[in-house]
C-alpha cells in the first residue's frame, strides 16, 4: 500500500492530501530513510512522522484497504511519541 494511503487509512493523518504534503516536506521516514508519498509500506515497517508538533514512531501491524475508524488503531503500534518545536521542521527527524 502507498504510504500516503496508509497514513490516511490508519487515521494517523486525517486527509490524504495532507499526508502527501507531509511526505513531500521530508517529514516521514520508513525504516530510517526519507520517504515519498508513493513509497510502499508493509507489515513490520517502522515509520517516523514529524507532524503537528510531535514526532511519532510507529510500527505497522497490518495493512488493509478499508478499515472502520474503531479498527484503525489496530493497523499500527506506537513505539515512541515526542513533542517537538514547530521551528525545527525537517531537522526533527535527525
Amino acid at each position: 500500500m502507498r504510504l500516503d494511503k496508509f497514513l490516511k487509512t490508519s487515521r494517523l493523518i486525517k486527509r490524504r492530501t495532507v499526508a502527501n504534503e507531509v511526505c513531500d516536506a521530508g517529514k516521514v521516514q520508513i525504516n530510517g530513510r526519507l520517504a515519498k508519498a508513493g513509497n510502499t509500506v508493509q507489515v513490520g515497517d517502522v515509520l517516523r512522522i514529524a507532524f503537528a508538533g510531535r514526532l511519532l514512531t510507529v510500527e505497522i501491524m497490518q495493512v488493509a484497504e478499508n478499515v472502520r475508524s474503531e479498527q484503525a488503531k489496530e493497523m499500527y503500534k506506537v513505539l515512541k511519541e515526542e513533542r517537538i518545536r514547530e521551528d525545527l521542521g525537517e531537522n526533527a527527524l535527525g
